[in-house]
């Protein structure tokens, strides 16, 4: 099934190695749980680091024309956070996003993924007082969660496994700021029972 994963820095795994990114950590342990069941190939992570939702709908939605995706992955929102963007106006660009996605695919074979907290990182004061990120971080996960069930589209809450770095420095990458792959693999035995219920259907 042909994969395309969508998103920001948390997508493309800014300072891990590629084999750590979520995405690929997605489909290698899919594969080795059911050979024989449905199993995804990843054909493109457009993650870009520092991408905004308009971001995305701008370079990332268009790509999806010749990339024929058959499963998508959405992560995105962080960036929003971080410049302060209006939470109606990222509410308004969810929706495009979901719904632009359900035209090319059918709601179970979407899924979106929550944000992670980074305010918990050892650089996460370099971008704003941590608890009004923290709650703006929470809140925006809250809508994307919304604006998917609505949709019937599936929402994977990794949110709490990302606060375990707050005493945990290994799920913390070199760069102080974003997950490392120990985390990504965290979120992923998360990610596999939905993805396998979703493939399943």
């Amino acid at each position: 099934m042909r994969y395309v994963a969508l998103g920001d820095s948390y997508t493309i795994g800014t300072s891990v190695a590629a084999g750590e990114r979520w995405p690929d950590q997605l489909v290698a342990s899919l594969a080795a749980r059911a050979a024989d069941g449905p199993s995804l190939h990843l054909v493109a992570n457009l993650g870009v680091n520092g991408y905004t939702s308009a971001d995305l709908i701008r370079d990332e939605l268009p790509a999806l024309a010749d990339l024929r995706p058959e499963f998508v992955t959405v992560l995105i929102g962080v960036n929003d956070v971080v410049q302060a963007v209006p939470s109606a106006v990222y509410r308004g660009n969810v929706a495009v996003i979901l719904d632009a996605l359900l035209e090319r695919v059918p709601a179970d074979r979407i899924l979106a993924v929550a944000i992670p907290d980074y305010t918990v990182t050892p650089a996460g004061r370099d971008y704003g007082d941590p608890r009004q990120q923290h709650d703006a971080i929470v809140a925006a996960n809250q809508t994307m969660a919304r604006l998917a069930e609505v949709r019937s589209v599936a929402f994977a809450d990794t949110f709490d496994l990302s606060l375990r770095a707050a005493t945990d420095r290994t799920l913390v990458a070199d760069d102080g700021l974003h997950p490392s792959g120990a985390q990504y693999a965290s979120w992923v035995e998360r990610l596999v029972p939905v993805v396998e219920a979703l493939l399943a259907r």
